[in-house]
């Protein structure tokens, strides 16, 4: 399968975004990533509306999780029933709290506090998790002058005085963020370990994947603690590779509404995510990708990690669809193109129809993920690609390639110093990776092209 994946993994620790309705927190979360969705921008397929997302700081990694707002008064309609609605978001901002390693209480410094501030406070006082005080919307002097004396009678210490909209303030906040998250604690792994993600929406048969595997493997060697309190990573060997398999299927405490069900398997993902070396991405055969595998498949994409794409019920879409396997390919693939040099394959979890396709798909793309190559053979199919297909000039400008390298593997990086990275626009990125494609197996892994002037080459070795 490779070489040996580098470096050890720690699971991102999350930070919850939690208050009444209408404080800022979805602008105070966009705020607080900004840094990150700004280096993937010319992603496709990775939209910016999600409730969660990693965030980093100082050379922290953590997961920001931005919640509905709590009402305790919601759920209490005129007619005397009860706003399920209400009850469902209520729960989640709750439960969010109870999981996070820190919560970001988010009070309106505009509006002053207000009855529904101090009972937050009590919900999270009862969470008993480290929490930072938020005022937002301090714009003007006068807000920021009287927040102070006003918000400090929560009981969480003073308010850092924040504009999500402008910006001011957050660099102080991330800086209490970072200084309040507990110790970072690496993950345990064996040398030599490829770590699986199995991540999807709930119901497609994530579950009764990681069974199907364990059940024909027979060899489970250990269980070890995983992302939440309530999940276990599992080990198995195959083919004399230790395989660390990250379960986002179950919800063994399952919340009450079904809107909660969604959002933790979202969360569950994201933070399984970051930690695997290959996110096998699943989805139902019988309904096809859905806007969340997008986002999923998007966030893999965006975390560099190798991605298989696994349509499940495959027995029962076979039975009913009037579609061919390699249709269905097509279809996936005009759906997520950004995604499309990810494998995509079918079977069954629950009658193993395939199931002995998956693994020897997955060791190659550990393969690809390792891959690298030779200098004097990349710089040659530059050339050669460069001068078939020169690049577009750039008011009057013509972009060059001095020469290039590959820098890393597991992900690949490649660099290219050039006379100046402002010439190449991106569809000349997108022909530049291509060609790497076209020449070396990258199947299902990601690859990161840097673009460096000669200026900042030279004053980085002092000249």
């Amino acid at each position: 399968m490779g070489s040996e994946p580098t470096g050890v993994m720690s699971t991102p620790a999350t930070v919850a975004l939690v208050g009444r309705p209408n404080v800022g927190k979805s602008a105070l979360f966009n705020r607080l990533i900004g840094r990150r969705l700004a280096i993937v921008e010319e992603t496709p397929g990775v939209t910016r509306d999600r409730l969660y997302a990693l965030a980093e700081w100082r050379g922290r990694t953590f997961s920001v999780v931005d919640t509905a707002g709590i009402d305790a008064h919601a759920d209490r309609r005129e007619d005397g029933a009860t706003d399920q609605i209400a009850v469902a978001t209520r729960r989640q901002a709750e439960a969010a709290a109870h999981e996070a390693a820190l919560v970001v209480f988010v009070v309106d410094a505009q509006t002053g506090r207000h009855p529904l501030d101090d009972e937050v406070a009590d919900i999270l006082r009862r969470t008993r998790r480290p929490v930072v005080l938020v005022a937002n919307k301090a714009e003007s002097q006068s807000a920021a002058a009287t927040i102070d004396g006003e918000f400090t009678r929560l009981g969480f210490g003073s308010p850092s005085a924040v504009s999500a909209i402008h910006g001011e303030g957050t660099g102080d906040l991330l800086d209490r963020i970072v200084e309040a998250l507990p110790a970072e604690l690496p993950d345990a792994e064996a040398p030599g370990e490829l770590a699986l993600a199995i991540v999807g929406r709930p119901n497609v048969g994530k579950s009764s994947l990681l069974n199907a595997l364990l059940g024909e493997e027979r060899v489970v060697v250990a269980e070890t603690p995983g992302t939440t309190r309530d999940a276990v990573d599992t080990l198995f060997m195959w083919h004399d590779r230790p395989i660390r398999l990250i379960d986002t299927a179950g919800v063994r405490k399952k919340p009450q509404a079904g809107g909660a069900i969604e959002y933790y398997s979202a969360l569950r993902s994201l933070n399984a995510i970051a930690r695997c070396d290959i996110a096998l991405l699943v989805f139902d055969a019988m309904v096809g990708p859905t806007t969340q595998d997008r986002r999923l498949a998007g966030i893999a994409l965006e975390e560099r990690k190798g991605l298989l794409i696994v349509g499940n019920k495959w027995d029962v879409a076979r039975e009913q669809g009037e579609f061919q396997q390699a249709e269905l390919i097509e279809v996936i693939h005009d759906q997520m193109p950004f995604a499309k040099f990810a494998p995509v394959t079918f079977l069954s979890a629950k009658t193993h129809r395939r199931l002995g396709s998956l693994m020897p798909i997955v060791a190659h793309v550990c393969e690809n993920l390792d891959r690298r190559i030779p200098t004097a053979q990349l710089n040659a199919l530059v050339r050669d690609a460069i001068l078939a297909h020169p690049a577009p000039t750039k008011n009057g400008r013509v972009f060059k390639v001095l020469y290039c390298s590959q820098a890393a593997t597991h992900p690949p990086l490649f660099i290219f110093h050039c006379n100046d990275p402002d010439l190449i626009a991106t569809s000349y990125k997108r022909f530049l990776e291509n060609t790497i494609r076209e020449h070396a197996d990258f199947e299902g892994v990601p690859l990161t092209l840097e673009f460096r002037s000669r200026r900042s080459d030279d004053e980085k070795h002092g000249a």
